[in-house]
């Protein structure tokens, strides 16, 4: 079992920076693919950016060149960088683990983007 515990959500201006964290409750980078989701109101959860098991990168049309994920092994954290936010941007976002087996859910954490 994969406990994923997700902080830094909040509310920030358009144009303004947040950087989500996901704390892993063991090492499992190593046989996980670590994947950011949001759902917004009303709205299909939608994967946001992923990192693979080997570092490769993915992101959404959405956020590229605004996102970035990464990941530090030695303390099992997960990282969302997210610059120049727009309202769009406003959702719960949640951390999600997964392999060929399982797939892992944080509880989400909450981005508002409003003036």
């Amino acid at each position: 079992q994969v406990q994923l515990v997700e902080s830094g959500g909040g509310l920030v201006q358009p144009g303004g920076s947040l950087r989500l964290s996901c704390a892993a409750s063991r090492s499992i980078f190593s046989s996980n693919a670590m994947n950011w989701y949001r759902q917004a109101p009303g709205k299909k959860r939608e994967l946001v950016a992923s990192i693979a098991t080997i570092g490769t990168t993915n992101y959404a049309d959405s956020v590229k060149g605004r996102f970035t994920i990464s990941r530090d092994t030695a303390k099992n954290m997960v990282y969302l960088q997210m610059n120049s936010l727009k309202p769009e941007d406003t959702a719960v976002y949640y951390c999600n683990a997964k392999n060929t087996y399982y797939t892992y859910w944080g509880q989400g954490t909450q981005v508002t983007v409003s003036s």
